[in-house]
């Protein structure tokens, strides 16, 4: 073999050694243009808002541990309020005597609707709030009422009581069928379930925003966990939280799933103001 060519060889072999390296990263974080940011800049960035919503893949235990990592690291630089959409309004009073030490776990999972992954997922996040005496607002529209509007669209919640009126956001709801996220719900169910369907999706998120609006403390910085669906794109939640409260600084995180998390792919780019992007190879909770 000639010299340059051995030479040539040895070059491409360490190429090859060199990728082969590369360390796994179970995430990597982006900012809205797809650069890499660190997670103190996050956190930097979040304490100066008024309210953060965080987008999450339900069963995605990266979301999760950063979920309350950021919580603990916000904890000290500013008064929190946490809420989310894994619990309905109607479980509010449970939620508060478990924050309150007058239920344990037992008591919380016989009196509200907990979801499956709520014991490793989000007691994390419930107990710190106990622990810390911080306030946890129910802000999802109990189910029933969201399987209501699916069915007869707005117009099918006033038959309810004043009571279950309460539960829910103002009716009239604004709504607005042109936004990218409504449209692309239609168009990925391929017409199944109509119209109404997004409007289901529009009511919980009206909802989300109402409660969490009505739970904010001025001075408070409030950290809102959601599907990621529910504000990519800046749009669900925040839609309904920018109409109403527009002088309100508010930020978004996202999550997203990639088999090569170096590089975020354009599609991803602009889902939030931060997009945790997770290596799909990465195990789930259920």
């Amino acid at each position: 073999m000639k010299p340059i060519q051995l030479l040539l060889f040895f070059a491409f072999a360490l190429l090859l050694n060199s990728a082969a390296a590369q360390p796994k990263t179970a995430y990597v974080l982006y900012d809205a243009a797809g650069k890499k940011v660190s997670y103190e800049k996050m956190i930097k960035t979040l304490k100066d808002k008024d309210i953060v919503l965080f987008g999450e893949y339900h069963n995605n235990p990266i979301s999760h541990w950063l979920q309350i990592e950021t919580v603990m690291d916000l904890h000290p630089l500013r008064p929190l309020v946490l809420g989310a959409e894994m619990f309905e309004t109607d479980n509010q009073e449970a939620l508060d005597m478990y924050l309150a030490g007058t239920i344990n776990d037992k008591g919380l999972d016989s009196l509200a609707r907990l979801w499956k992954n709520y014991p490793t997922d989000y007691a994390p996040l419930v107990r710190f709030a106990q622990k810390n005496k911080l306030p946890f607002a129910a802000t999802n529209i109990p189910r029933r009422y969201a399987s209501k509007v699916a069915r007869g669209g707005f117009e099918a919640l006033d038959t309810l009581s004043d009571q279950e009126k309460a539960w829910i956001a103002p009716m009239p709801m604004p709504y607005d069928a042109e936004l990218p996220g409504y449209k692309a719900m239609l168009e990925m169910m391929g017409g199944h379930g109509g119209a109404n369907l997004p409007k289901a999706q529009a009511s919980k998120d009206a909802t989300m925003a109402h409660f969490i609006l009505q739970y904010y403390r001025p001075g408070a910085l409030f950290i809102h966990f959601n599907g990621a669906y529910h504000s990519d794109n800046y749009e669900g939640i925040l839609w309904y939280l920018r109409r109403q409260q527009p002088q309100l600084r508010y930020a978004t995180i996202s999550t997203v799933s990639q088999a090569d998390n170096r590089k975020l792919l354009p599609e991803n780019k602009g889902r939030a103001d931060f997009i945790i992007c997770v290596d799909e190879d990465m195990t789930t909770t259920y």
